[in-house]
């Protein structure tokens, strides 16, 4: 019975020798020595898709205010899976004086800044002689997020996004409401509100920038209110002295 187990384990191997050899494979190791633990390079790339990922190309976002108003209502804006209502700016696109708040108030259901601190800001606004129509105020998110900030994942697509918004306004002044505001202009992020003024060029004209309080944060701490009419008069007066 041994020589036959061994008869039948012979004939198994010779037929898948044969198998193999009728496959072309007829030599059971290569010419030069293979690490077979070394990773596999990966595949060449094109000099264009090599070019693709050394530089990325930039998104063109609309060169119209009536068209980036549009986009940034529409599905391929940030906020389009927030699943809260969007509030746009308002006010003259060629409006003077312009004001970037963060995201729209709890009560905000139609326009930005309804409740009681919109209604501080109407009383900061008539101080140097402006009021609501006159100028335009556009909120970094065009929606409310659920924790009612801007998450971190969202700030530099947002803060892009309002930059890109300021170049078709080209504003003369530019008052920032509140710290998440103040990161549109480099000169004014981080820095101390006892000096906040800038003047600077990144929107295709002069601009006189401000940051300073939010007026929820006037609000909640009134004895701020006098830094804050501080800062409206410099950007009135339009001089850093």
């Amino acid at each position: 019975m041994g020589g036959e187990k061994v008869q039948d384990w012979q004939k198994l191997a010779a037929s898948a020798l044969e198998w193999w050899r009728d496959a072309g494979v007829d030599m059971l190791v290569e010419d030069e020595a293979r690490d077979w633990l070394a990773r596999t390079p990966p595949p060449a790339q094109t000099a264009e898709a090599q070019a693709a990922v050394a530089e990325p190309v930039a998104e063109a976002l609309p060169d119209t205010l009536e068209a980036f108003v549009a986009w940034r209502l529409g599905a391929a804006a940030p906020e389009a899976g927030w699943h809260a209502p969007r509030l746009g700016p308002t006010g003259p696109a060629d409006a003077e004086w312009v004001f970037v708040t963060d995201v729209p108030e709890a009560e905000d259901s139609e326009v930005l800044l309804s409740g009681p601190a919109g209604r501080l800001l109407d009383r900061m606004l008539a101080a140097v002689g402006q009021r609501r129509e006159s100028v335009h105020l556009l909120p970094l998110a065009w929606a409310r997020p659920v924790t009612g900030r801007i998450a971190p994942d969202d700030e530099a697509r947002l803060l892009e996004l309002a930059r890109h918004h300021l170049t078709l306004l080209a504003p003369k002044r530019l008052f920032l409401l509140g710290q998440s505001a103040s990161r549109v202009l480099v000169e004014t992020n981080g820095e101390s509100l006892t000096n906040p003024i800038r003047v600077v060029n990144h929107f295709g004209a002069k601009t006189v920038a401000v940051a300073s309080y939010h007026p929820r944060f006037l609000l909640e701490r009134p004895v701020a209110k006098g830094e804050a009419w501080k800062h409206l008069l410099l950007l009135s007066r339009g001089t850093t002295e």
